[in-house]
């Protein structure tokens, strides 16, 4: 029989936030499996570092950070491949994924390609979202009140058009893009309304008014906006 595929929600980066059975099933694997930085450190790995059994066998994924989707699409196959061959020999892979395999996670490429050859169970983690309203001290909704999840890379006119549309707003992905959103937030007079998160859960966490937050942000960084409302109020 084939192993299996477990794609592991690792939660925001607190190793305390990770579910019950994540912990069980990485501090049992014979086969880790995750991304890195091309060249750099993984920051799954370094989540889950104190749970992995010594003597496990890594499969890493080296993944440029480039707007280009060709060489991050070529490091997922490698990956696949690898995963592939010792879902063959019949042992199970455990593969470990920031936040929630399947909300802008990237297990989700190595879903598509062995989802159909093996048997693959998705194991769902703790998302940046609901983490920093914790942390914020921000209900994002309520009711029938709708919450709208945009990624910061979206070009400027479509980031205004579905902020104004919006009841709740969370922008991740922030990063580079800080300025352009904070533009963008401030032209609809929403700034008071809105918080700034980053790095959530971790030593080094921020949160602060978006008109308190810093020239620039990390990849790990979001905007939360609840229209009519002052957050910390």
């Amino acid at each position: 029989m084939s192993g299996v595929l477990y794609g592991v929600g690792l939660g925001p980066g607190d190793p305390e936030l990770i579910t019950l059975r994540a912990y069980r099933l990485i501090s049992g694997a014979d086969v880790v499996a995750y991304p890195a930085l091309a060249g750099g450190d993984s920051f799954a790995r370094s989540i889950a570092a104190d749970m992995i059994p010594e003597g496990t066998r890594e499969i890493v994924m080296d993944v440029p950070m480039t707007t280009a989707r060709e060489p991050a699409q070529a490091a997922y196959d490698l990956g696949a491949a690898e995963i592939a061959a010792v879902l063959e020999a019949g042992t199970d892979v455990v593969c470990l994924c920031e936040g929630d395999p399947f909300f802008y996670g990237s297990f989700m490429y190595l879903y598509a390609r062995l989802n159909d050859r093996f048997e693959v169970q998705v194991v769902p983690g703790v998302t940046s979202i609901t983490t920093c309203a914790a942390r914020a001290g921000m209900p994002l909704a309520a009711r029938n009140e709708r919450l709208t999840v945009l990624p910061g890379p979206l070009p400027e006119d479509e980031l205004r058009l579905r902020i104004d549309g919006a009841e709740s707003v969370a922008i991740m992905k922030v990063g580079r893009h800080l300025a352009k959103i904070r533009g963008v937030i401030d032209d609809l007079g929403l700034t008071d309304q809105a918080a700034y998160v980053e790095r959530a859960s971790l030593p080094d966490e921020v949160v602060c008014r978006l008109r308190d937050a810093p020239e620039k942000a990390p990849y790990f960084s979001m905007i939360l906006l609840t229209k009519g409302a002052d957050p910390w109020l």
